[in-house]
């Protein structure tokens, strides 16, 4: 650390108080320690090697990795919602270096992403000018704020130099599939050796070496963790990309734009998150993870156990999985969900002789029939498709398939209340125990069979009933085939019979089913990672090799997508990439002994959240072009310890709408690696803190459109703007609701310590809170009455007194250790709102006992405001004739003898009603406190000479007297 003092170079205010703490003089400090911090590489934390690597005293200390969540550089700018995470993992991250803690902490930019690309489209702009622009500013503000990073280590996901890496993990993805016999990842070589030597069959029989090229990538493409397949997919003409499940709304439309999503079939890319679904799911409770968040992940993997069946049609089957498979026996007909890719191979070209009339929806051909309703399912939503209407619609595709229970021939429908995202997409009705497939049977007049024996007194009768009735405490019946009888079982001892059963004669197997659905990994965009892919003349997708990467994004005259009509279902993607012939057909040399050949590069573009899937990494080992991250140090950071069983970041904070998102999506992309041997942690972040969101009045006029909040006048409880009265509602910040405020204005007005304390003290961090920006002056005064303590405001210099503790009032010591006590574990529970209150108890105590604050006081008072107010406190800190950063500091530490009380107050009671209050030793014995009590002048008056019945102690608070 520099020896300069740049406290020296503070001016002098023209002011009745000259140095009286002001904004322009906050302003003017937090500047020049802004300045300070980087030119003195502050913030840096060193590894345990290579390029930076530092003092060895420091690593040698227990490490703390300290995480936001990665921010997108709008060009909006932030409002005083925006640093509210940041700011807090700043204290908690400023705290735990002075607690003896080499701390990482730093912050980049996940730069990729729609809105640069929308701005590009309509502007011209390329999107990395435009985003670059974006993140000086955000760097700006940011700056401001006296947030506490490592700047050495920060980046964007746009660099060339990092989306390299997100390439290369892209190509581990690729060249791994998922042993289920070792649960972890392979490289897929280990099953090609397979194939090749014959312990692994090949699929149909034949021999690996008998293969084509095509046909062993074909076969390979079934089990890579990142696969390209023909599948059903979200199509939003609107937006002309593809979207992911968790990008469409509830209501089947786009999340960004509003637009109608479609169910398509397309060649997209995908990843294999459901070979982990068990693992995401069991190593959750391992974490230190909000309930709620965890819930919902549980909720979307979805784990569900039963069995799958299969209903063999001509030599072929349908394959269901059913969490019931006691109820086999009353399935009388199936369903396909209309995307089902069997559905075409198993329609015929003419009606079935005696097909009834209400089952062809009027057409002449199965076939037309089939057409017809896969296009009307098109253009409903999930959600719509699976609406509890009574209305039930489908059509038989002339197919049957085979109960294997009973022999029965079940006629096979298509329906949209089917979906592909569930199951095998396919089911067995059951009329009699399933609402839907009762009003469906009831509509295609298909039978309705009871096997659960009916415990609400409706019969067996089926034809009487108006519902369907399933129950899981209710008997089998109706349920025997001669090999196998479940009736007057219960449905978990019919569960496990039918199953064993099913697995004896090969007619089903007990499994576990998942909700959670592979991860749709293309996007039809421009400004996104390109695909380190390229196809040869076969159509065989061949990855790049390592040494030519990164691919980098080629110019484009036009950024964007082909968008449609939103409305046109039968519309196809068009991205930019493939409008640029010279990128897509390349002659290159992949250096697998073929020498060069003609190639056509992938044009679709990685997610958006294919960056933030790992960045936590690169924070670690930010420079390295050798390696994704350097083992030790990866170790050294993330690596399993106490309390950290898959390791991970020790503290990532951030808002809950990501839980099922970029989360999962993380926890998969870890996991590979860790099975892949590239990193020790299998899980991204042990700990997950959700941060809660700073709210601001919305106000509207009569036409519900909002106006400026800072126009609005208040007059009788009642809103104006302009003369006409407006309605507010409290909801979020922005500027399109006209009530955003900037960290820029506040830090004008007061200065960005005063910022951070008011952010902090609004309330508990992970609870929301309004902003209200008459209440900031509160917290620039607590300051100003801090920065009084210390200096006087007329002279500049200090007005501490310079004595020892053993000097100190023990009222000022006991103010003191109490504060320290109570911050410091408020500090380390993230609770900033009381640790502040504690702050400025003591700080208020100082001010009433007046006169020169003893320097052992006024010094630990500025290392209690450090982590907060880090730009005063330094200042301070300086004052006070220290050389050295406040930063590095040890926080300061009670001492027990003065935490404790002297006395307490107890309350007496007579008749439950307080009569007297005592001031008593906290360690007051309850045959000493009873005796004070019933002495004392106020209670022997109320008692008036009356006998005592029974005296109730409750030592050293309460005594409660009840009288004869």
């Amino acid at each position: 650390m520099s020896e300069t003092n740049p406290a020296a170079t503070a001016p002098v205010t023209a002011d009745a108080a000259p140095h009286r703490y002001t904004a322009a003089m906050a302003a003017e400090i937090e500047a020049r320690w802004q300045d300070f911090w980087d030119a003195e590489g502050t913030y840096a934390a060193p590894n345990p090697k290579g390029d930076l690597a530092g003092d060895p005293e420091l690593v040698a200390r227990p490490k703390k990795f300290i995480m936001d969540m990665f921010p997108y550089p709008s060009g909006a700018g932030l409002h005083v919602g925006h640093p509210l995470g940041y700011i807090a993992t700043d204290v908690f991250a400023r705290f735990q270096r002075m607690t003896g803690h080499n701390v990482l902490h730093t912050l980049g930019f996940d730069a990729f992403g729609l809105p640069a690309e929308q701005y590009a489209v309509q502007t011209g702009t390329h999107p990395r000018a435009s985003t670059e622009a974006n993140m000086k500013n955000m760097v700006s503000q940011l700056r401001r704020l006296g947030l506490g990073h490592d700047k050495r280590r920060s980046f964007a996901t746009i660099d060339p130099e990092y989306y390299k890496w997100t390439q290369w993990i892209f190509l581990q993805i690729f060249n791994s599939w998922y042993d289920d016999e070792a649960k972890r990842a392979r490289p897929i070589s280990e099953l090609v050796a397979q194939f090749d030597s014959g312990e692994r069959a090949v699929p149909g029989g034949g021999t690996w070496s008998a293969l084509t090229e095509a046909e062993r990538a074909d076969l390979l493409g079934e089990y890579r963790l990142a696969y390209a397949s023909d599948a059903p997919v979200n199509w939003c003409p609107g937006l002309g990309t593809v979207l992911a499940n968790e990008e469409v709304t509830a209501d089947g439309r786009s999340e960004r734009g509003n637009f109608p999503v479609f169910k398509s079939k397309l060649r997209q890319w995908n990843m294999r998150i459901t070979a982990y679904a068990d693992r995401l799911l069991d190593d959750l409770d391992q974490l230190d993870w909000p309930e709620a968040i965890k819930l919902q992940q549980r909720n979307w993997i979805g784990r569900s156990e039963g069995a799958r069946v299969d209903f063999p049609v001509d030599g072929e089957r349908i394959t269901v999985f059913t969490t019931r498979p006691d109820t086999l026996f009353g399935a009388t007909y199936m369903v396909l969900a209309p995307e089902h890719p069997l559905v075409e191979k198993f329609t015929p070209a003419a009606w079935p002789e005696g097909t009834r009339d209400a089952w062809t929806g009027g057409h002449a051909t199965p076939t037309e029939a089939v057409a017809a309703y896969r296009a009307q399912a098109a253009s409903k939503s999930d959600v719509e498709r699976q609406a509890e209407a009574k209305d039930k619609t489908g059509v038989f595709i002339g197919a049957y398939a085979t109960n294997p229970v009973n022999g029965e021939q079940v006629p096979v429908f298509v329906a949209d209340y089917v979906l592909m995202g569930y199951g095998t997409g396919a089911i067995m009705a059951v009329p009699a125990g399933d609402q839907r497939d009762f009003e469906f049977a009831r509509a295609f007049e298909l039978p309705i069979r009871c096997i659960v024996e009916p415990t609400d007194g409706r019969g067996t009768d089926p034809s009487t009933w108006e519902s369907a009735f399933a129950s899981y405490d209710a008997k089998i019946m109706n349920s025997s085939n001669g090999e196998v009888s479940l009736d007057g079982l219960g449905v978990v001892e019919a569960k496990e019979r039918i199953t064993e059963w099913l697995e004896r004669t090969g007619a089903g197997v007990g499994t576990v089913n998942f909700r959670l659905r592979d991860w749709l990994f293309s996007r039809q965009r421009y400004w996104g990672e390109p695909f380190p892919i390229v196809y040869d003349e076969d159509g065989i997708a061949h990855p790049l090799p390592a040494s030519m990467l990164p691919l980098e994004l080629p110019e484009v005259e036009d950024y964007s997508p082909r968008t449609f009509d939103p409305d046109d279902a039968d519309t196809k993607p068009e991205t930019p990439l493939s409008r640029n012939e010279d990128w897509v057909h390349v002659t290159l040399d992949l250096g697998d002994g073929r020498g060069p050949r003609r190639y056509r590069r992938e044009t679709n573009t990685m997610p958006n959240w294919a960056g933030s899937c790992w960045y936590e990494l690169r924070y670690l080992d930010p420079h390295n072009s050798e390696q994704l991250v350097d083992p030790e140090i990866e170790q050294y950071w993330m690596g399993p310890r106490e309390g950290l069983p898959h390791g991970g970041v020790d503290l990532y904070v951030g808002g809950a709408e990501h839980a099922v998102l970029h989360l999962l999506y993380a926890r998969f992309w870890s996991k590979v690696l860790f099975d892949l041997g590239h990193v020790s942690s299998a899980e991204p972040f042990h700990k997950l803190f959700n941060q809660g969101m700073i709210q601001a009045y919305v106000y509207r006029d009569g036409r519900g459109i909002a106006v400026p909040a800072a126009e609005v006048e208040e007059r009788d409880g009642a809103y104006f703007h302009g003369g006409e009265k407006v309605s507010r509602l409290l909801g979020k910040m922005g500027k399109s609701l006209k009530n955003a405020v900037t960290p820029d204005e506040i830090c004008a007005e007061y200065g960005a310590d005063t910022l951070r304390l008011y952010e902090m003290a609004m309330g508990p961090l992970d609870v929301s809170r309004p902003w209200d920006t008459r209440a900031v002056v509160g917290q620039f005064r607590l300051l100003q009455r801090l920065w009084r303590n210390v200096v006087d405001e007329n002279t500049g210099r200090l007005s501490v007194a310079d004595v020892a503790e053993t000097d100190v009032d023990a009222d000022t010591l006991r103010a003191l250790h109490k504060a320290i006590d109570g911050v410091r574990q408020d500090l380390e529970g993230m609770r900033f709102n009381t640790a502040i209150a504690k702050v400025t108890e003591l700080n208020n105590h100082l001010t009433k006992v007046g006169g020169p604050v003893p320097r052992p006081v006024a010094e630990r008072l500025v290392l209690l405001v450090a982590p907060l107010a880090p730009h005063v406190a330094e200042e301070l800190w300086r004052k006070l004739g220290h050389t050295a950063s406040v930063v590095h500091e040890d926080f300061p530490v009670a001492d027990p003898a003065y935490v404790v009380d002297e006395t307490v107050t107890c309350v007496v009671q007579i008749k439950g009603k307080v009569k007297a209050r005592l001031e008593v030793s906290p360690s007051v014995s309850e045959e000493d406190l009873e005796k004070a009590a019933l002495a004392d002048e106020k209670v022997v008056a109320a008692l008036g000479g009356a006998g005592i019945r029974k005296v109730i102690v409750r030592a050293p608070k309460l005594v409660n007297i009840v009288p004869a």
